[in-house]
């Protein structure tokens, strides 16, 4: 019964920052490029760095997730 808890604890945590994975590569790494790409500016080097790095710290989080989940218990 205690896996079962724990199985389901270690999949919670898992899927909160698989969220905010998803979370940030949308908020901060699609939406700003879109919406310099469709403003009369174009993108900038400020907002592409940004967006490389939202991306990579969004990887980052997924990638994390993933290593929680090998915490399950058979």
């Amino acid at each position: 019964m205690f896996t079962t808890v724990h199985n389901e604890r270690t999949k919670l945590t898992a899927a909160w920052f698989n969220g905010a994975s998803v979370a940030l590569y949308a908020v901060g790494g699609l939406a700003p490029m879109a919406s310099s790409i469709y403003n009369s500016g174009g993108p900038n080097l400020l907002i592409a760095g940004g967006t490389v790095i939202c991306i990579l710290a969004a990887t980052a989080l997924h990638l994390f997730a993933r290593r929680i989940l090998k915490g399950l218990k058979p």
